[in-house]
């Protein structure tokens, strides 16, 4: 066999491993690939230390036995030849992608002296601590940065499901999920969980066999388009002004929970004032969405008891105008009396990972070893206050401006777990901004176009060469172990976290005792710790859960500054923001910049799942390449026509910030005068389209899926 694992594994499958079940053994372990919501089961088939195949756990209550494309390619994954084998010190000009080996001793020895000196130099605030994908070390390396002294803990949540949570508590003081299984009606704005979450969309399939009416509101067609008895296609960016539409729809024909709105909630006077001016044809009139049709969802949704929304991670926020999109859209499910009820949405807090299953645990404590109020301001806390009171975070999009402006303090180095740059709008001045660092270290599996930028690159393994922690929602908890050795020297996330604060956190006693322990203690409040979980390989049901009552708000109260939902926010207002809902065109739009329309006549917008892809962190899989091998942007017949476009065409996809090459996909997916392109070409970063302060003031979140472009056939040999 060849010496790299990737050439044992082609030999095994050319040799018919799969078929051949001699000498394999079937290890459970979890895929890791995606979001923390969707780490489904995997049985693992190994042989000499090499895993042969792949198969979906069939006792694992996530996914069953069944495995997406993505998690179906996880050989490719582990094997492939872009994995990092050693530690790596940088020799040649950042972004060469010259480096040298070096050991572990000498990789960990230098980080903890660089960043002491930078600590002692500038303050621990100018170091930051960021954690990208995937998310299993989190809670480690926040309570790391603390107990350094940072406040600047920062992740890739900068700008994904935080903004929607941010604006659930402006309105509640929590955030409610769709309690899914008991709801008659399911409004579901801009979300594909058949992309996104699989488990999900047979969650939604299984509603609809019972008879729930389902509502789906965004742009795009999805797969859930053909079950929904109501598609909403609005323009994009404006699903505050829809969800405004349909608010005034409820309150005129007196379709809201009046007792609820009367004994519970502030500021719906001042509210309903303003939902008067989105009638349904004002309101068609900026979505695109037909009167009736906004009308006849309003009326749906506010009569069948109880009903749920359910919103994507991000698409609803990443508009200049997100959060208040936001709050304008869940607003409606306190107008309807659908709040902390039965088959509405639950308020159901996480207890470890942003997973909810009533299993108490002692995460948020541990996370926070020092109090905000012992540490400097966070990044982007000048900029962004309202985001930073309401997110215990750095906010991540702002980490540029401050390495470029040095104001209000310098950032000189970053520790960083799986960045990506291209995660920016404008990536290439978040690649200017690393270059400008005293020291960066970069922690991933692959070679990556950010690692290329690091001081230092760490190798880190899979998640079939580690252990950790993972909870789901059906009271389900599994501890994995490795089912493979470490490839190379690569080492678990946690234990690169863990030696680095023996030197970075010396005084946490709690750090120092090292992972097992931290994760024990983490636990204790349930009863469980990682001896018992050892004991069930395959994970183990958790008995004896209490899961949370309905209507908490009528003992708790609500956690706003009144005490009750808030139509009309206290906490916006305080800082100058206004604190009603209030819908604004997206900063480039026909509306808001005709001017700019005039030489970019196209709604642009991007981030869109496919099957196949999880942001930039598959792109490199055969499998799961050759699916669309090519950057693509969705342009639909009429446009295409009217530009002589043909399907497979190359094209120059341009914004007012620039231009990538990509072929053209000519689909009705996209409606006329929109254009959809998915995110994470290495050679089309569509990232780059975007100007990088194109952002929501509230929360940061850059505006990804709202802004203008143009599109134009280039010629045959371009």
């Amino acid at each position: 066999m060849g010496n790299h694992p990737e050439e044992r594994l082609h030999m095994d499958i050319k040799g018919k491993a799969g078929k051949d079940k001699r000498g394999v053994e079937i290890k459970p372990t979890i895929c890791s690939i995606c979001n923390p919501n969707s780490h489904c089961g995997i049985d693992a088939h190994v042989r000499d230390g090499v895993v042969v195949k792949v198969a979906g756990s069939k006792d694992n209550p996530q996914n069953a036995g069944a495995l997406c494309a993505k998690g179906a390619a996880s050989c490719q994954y582990i094997y492939h030849r872009d994995r990092i084998m050693t530690p790596l010190m940088r020799t040649g000009e950042r972004g060469s992608g010259e480096f040298q080996p070096i050991s572990w001793g000498e990789a960990l020895s230098t980080i903890t002296d660089r960043l002491l000196a930078v600590k002692k130099e500038s303050g621990p605030e100018s170091v930051v601590f960021y954690a990208g994908y995937p998310k299993w070390m989190r809670p480690f390396l926040k309570r790391l940065a603390h107990s350094f002294g940072s406040p600047n803990y920062a992740s890739e949540s900068s700008t994904c499901y935080t903004a929607v949570m941010a604006a659930a508590k402006l309105n509640y003081g929590d955030e409610a999920a769709p309690d899914l299984g008991r709801s008659q009606c399911l409004l579901v704005w801009s979300r594909n969980p058949f992309y996104s979450n699989p488990v999900r969309a047979g969650g939604l399939l299984n509603a609809k066999k019972r008879g729930a009416k389902l509502i789906e509101v965004g742009p795009l067609i999805t797969p859930l388009t053909g079950h929904a008895d109501i598609h909403l296609r609005m323009r994009p960016g404006t699903s505050g002004a829809l969800a405004l539409g349909m608010a005034h729809v409820i309150i005129e024909e007196g379709l809201f929970d009046r007792a609820f709105v009367e004994k519970w909630t502030f500021g719906f006077e001042a509210y309903r004032a303003y939902v008067r001016e989105f009638s349904p044809a004002v309101t068609e009139q900026i979505t695109g969405v037909p009167a009736t049709l906004v009308t006849e969802a309003a009326r749906l949704y506010a009569t069948t008891k109880p009903a749920a929304i359910i919103s994507g991670a991000s698409p609803t926020v990443h508009h200049t105008n997100g959060v208040q999109n936001q709050r304008a859209i869940s607003a409606l499910i306190g107008l309807t009396g659908n709040f902390d009820v039965p088959g509405g949405n639950y308020v159901f807090p996480s207890n470890y990972l942003y997973v909810s299953n009533g299993v108490e645990t002692r995460e948020e404590a541990f996370e926070q070893s020092r109090p905000w109020r012992e540490m400097a301001p966070r990044v982007g806390e000048d900029r962004h206050p309202v985001w930073c009171s309401l997110v215990p975070e750095a906010q991540s999009m702002q980490i540029p401006f401050q390495i470029q402006s040095q104001s209000p303090y310098p950032i000189k180095a970053m520790l960083a777990f799986g960045l990506n740059y291209r995660m920016w709008p404008g990536s290439e001045y978040m690649a200017q901004s690393l270059k400008m660092l005293d020291f960066l270290v970069d922690v991933d599996l692959f070679m990556t176009d950010t690692a290329k930028l690091a001081d230092l690159v760490l190798p880190a393994c899979s998640s079939f060469e580690r252990s950790e922690l993972k909870f789901y929602a059906d009271q389900f908890v599994i501890w994995t172990q490795p089912v493979i050795q470490p490839l190379g020297q690569a080492r678990s996330d946690a234990d690169i976290l863990f030696d680095l604060a023996k030197g970075l956190a010396p005084s946490d006693p709690l750090l120092q005792k090292g992972y097992h322990a931290c994760v024990d203690w983490i636990l204790e409040p349930s009863g469980l710790n990682v001896k018992t979980l050892k004991a069930h390989p395959r994970g183990m049901r958790v008995e004896n859960v209490t899961l949370p009552p309905y209507r908490k708000y009528e003992k708790e109260r609500f956690k706003t500054p009144s005490g009750k939902m808030e139509f009309r926010s206290k906490v916006l207002e305080a800082f100058g923001i206004d604190p009603l809902p209030k819908y604004e065109e997206p900063r480039l739009s026909p509306v808001s910049t005709p001017e700019v329309a005039d030489r970019f006549p196209l709604i642009f917008t991007t981030g869109a799942r496919l099957p196949m892809f999880i942001h930039s962190r598959t792109f490199r899989l055969p499998w799961l390449r050759e699916l669309r091998p090519d950057p693509m942007a969705d342009i639909h017949p009429v446009d295409a026509q009217k530009r002589g476009i043909s399907a497979d065409d190359w094209v120059r996809l341009s914004t007012p910030q620039g231009a990538i090459r990509v072929k053209a996909n000519v689909t009705d997916i996209v409606p006329p005068g929109v254009v959809n392109m998915y995110h994470g070409y290495p050679e089309a970063d569509v990232n780059l389209l975007i100007d990088p302060d194109y952002r929501d003031p509230i929360s940061g979140f850059p505006g990804f899926k709202s802004l203008l472009c143009q599109v134009e056939k280039l010629p045959l040999f371009a």
